[in-house]
């Protein structure tokens, strides 16, 4: 595993950027096609930022996923995940050959479920961004994760650590307007992923680094799986690493 620290978000968000890119371009010249992994949240600002401005990335090859959307929300809301990639991705790569929604406010949810495990089962995934979360979640797993599931997508139930951190970010007012329930990414099918690439910045996350970094292998810290993946890059700022007892 990987680990570099930054001393500021933007620098963090580059070099997370530069990284996933230059798997991109690589995929791109070795099979003719590149399919990735996308997030949102505040963690993922600046190296989206960063990837939309990367240099030699021939978008009308790439095919984007993203992780998870909340259950119920339209994407007019000001916290949905598509309204997000929409404004702070697709809108700077109009050329991008195919962006696979999370209809999260889909009429028939397990409908909504089979079309993207459909879509995305037996894809090679170029590379996976994403973050960790204040509660140790990858994608919207919150603990106790489900490790075992084969399933590409499911929908899940949010806990409330995480949908605090929902709130203290600012993507709603109060707790009661957190959705309770999300469709996510599961955890196998990021791992499935050549590349993680993981972006984590902030005092609030030092907890939950340490926890994947340096505590047990367990879905009680959905993220310390993915010391088991054979590249993962974990990009991080001094405060999120701050808790760690070996500095990287």
């Amino acid at each position: 595993m990987q680990i570099e620290i930054f001393n500021d978000k933007a620098s963090l968000g580059q070099a997370a950027a530069d990284a996933g890119a230059a798997l991109i371009r690589s995929a791109i010249a070795k099979d003719g096609e590149a399919t990735i992994i996308v997030a949102t949240g505040a963690s993922q600002f600046d190296m989206l930022a960063a990837l939309v401005r990367a240099p030699g990335i021939d978008w009308s090859k790439v095919t984007a996923f993203h992780l998870d959307e909340y259950v119920g929300l339209p994407e007019s809301h000001g916290a949905s995940f598509r309204k997000y990639l929409r404004e702070r991705f697709l809108a700077h790569v109009p050329a991008l050959k195919h962006f696979i929604p999370v209809n999260g406010d889909a009429a028939d949810l397990q409908a909504e479920i089979a079309r993207l495990n459909a879509l995305i089962r037996g894809r090679r995934i170029a590379v996976c961004f994403a973050g960790i979360g204040e509660n140790g979640h990858l994608a919207f797993n919150d603990p106790p994760a489900d490790f075992d599931t084969e399933e590409p997508y499911l929908v899940v139930t949010l806990d409330d650590a995480c949908r605090r951190q929902q709130m203290g970010e600012g993507w709603f007012p109060t707790l009661a307007d957190v959705p309770a329930r999300a469709i996510s990414m599961s955890i196998k099918q990021m791992m499935k992923s050549d590349t993680l690439i993981l972006s984590v910045s902030d005092t609030r996350k030092a907890k939950a680094m340490k926890g994947a970094l340096e505590g047990p292998l367990s879905n009680l810290c959905p993220a310390s799986i993915v010391r088991t993946h054979r590249d993962c890059r974990l990009f991080a700022d001094p405060a999120a690493a701050s808790l760690l007892s070996r500095k990287p």
